[in-house]
C-alpha cells in the first residue's frame, strides 16, 4: 500500500503538469496503482506555434510521492 492516498498523487501530479505545460486546464481520465505508484494519464491542451493542440500524458508518482516518470505525446 502506497503511503500518499490517490488524492495527494493526483494533486502533485497536477500542480507538476501546470508548471511544465503552463496551462490550468487539465483533464485526469484515469488513475490507477501499479507496484506501489500512482499512474495518471490523461490531457491537457497546448498551443504549439499559435495552433491549440491536446497533448496527452501519462505521469508516475512514487509513494512517496515524488515525480519518477512523465510521457507526453500529441493526439
Amino acid at each position: 500500500m502506497p503511503s500518499v492516498s490517490v488524492e495527494v498523487a493526483k494533486q502533485i501530479a497536477l500542480e507538476y503538469l501546470k508548471k511544465k505545460k503552463d496551462t490550468e486546464k487539465i483533464d485526469v481520465s484515469l488513475v490507477e496503482q501499479k507496484n506501489g505508484m500512482w499512474i495518471l494519464k490523461g490531457t491537457c491542451p497546448i498551443d504549439l506555434e499559435g495552433h491549440p493542440w491536446i497533448e496527452k500524458f501519462s505521469i508516475t508518482v512514487d509513494e512517496k510521492g515524488k515525480i519518477k516518470s512523465m510521457d507526453c505525446w500529441l493526439l
